[in-house]
């Protein structure tokens, strides 16, 4: 037992300067990386769908998926015009940097303007691990409940933006909006947030331009 937090520590450690190292491939190719998080179900898939369908003709996308098991996902994301590589787990609950490092082997990085991670589906074990991506973006959706910056705040706590998913569904959900924010901005102030639902649309404009926006940045340096 006395072992336990000097292993962790360990692993930890490793984990980040490898991926200082995805970093660094990725600025040296001008590519803009996110990491996408969220439980089951929330839409991450879906996001990414309309995300890439979207900038066709804007940026030229690529996308990493990581799942236990099966590539539907990334199968989804290439059917709507995405470079996509899949990644298993083999039940890891998420991707680390030695994962991420062999999905990039297998792309060109310098064909691509922004690559989309799309992260295990899970609240606890992907905040813990740095992957090299730009920026860190979390996808609540309605169905979950607003309590969750309250029951997770380590994942609220560790990322750029908020995307909240499934508006639609507000009329028939019992979901208190200014809980769920308040939620959020006393775990991370200030941190961008989006109101948006994959189904209809409504919102999508407002994540697209600051997605834009971010590589755009990122392309000036």
């Amino acid at each position: 037992m006395t072992q336990k937090i000097p292993v962790v520590e360990k692993i930890l450690s490793a984990n980040d300067r490898l991926a200082l190292e995805n970093r660094a491939r990725f600025d040296a190719a001008g590519v803009f990386a996110i990491n996408i998080m969220a439980s089951p179900g929330a839409g991450k898939t879906s996001l990414i769908e309309q995300t890439v369908r979207a900038l066709q003709g804007k940026l030229r996308v690529g996308m990493i998926n990581g799942d236990i098991a099966t590539s539907f996902d990334a199968d989804r994301a290439a059917a709507a015009g995405a470079v996509a590589v899949q990644i298993n787990t083999g039940g890891d609950c998420h991707l680390d940097a030695v994962m991420l490092q062999s999905a990039i082997a297998q792309m060109d990085l310098t064909s691509l303007d922004l690559v989309i991670i799309e992260n295990v589906g899970n609240l606890i074990c992907p905040a813990d691990f740095k992957l090299g991506a730009h920026k860190n973006v979390l996808v609540a959706s309605i169905p979950e409940g607003d309590d969750k910056p309250y029951k997770y705040p380590g994942m609220y706590r560790g990322v750029e933006a908020v995307v909240i998913n499934k508006i639609d569904l507000l009329p028939y959900v019992s979901f208190r909006m200014d809980f769920f924010q308040d939620g959020i901005e006393a775990l991370n102030p200030g941190v961008v947030q989006f109101a948006l639902s994959c189904r209809t649309g409504e919102g999508l404009q407002a994540w697209m331009d600051w997605l834009v926006s971010q590589v755009a940045g990122a392309k000036r340096f």
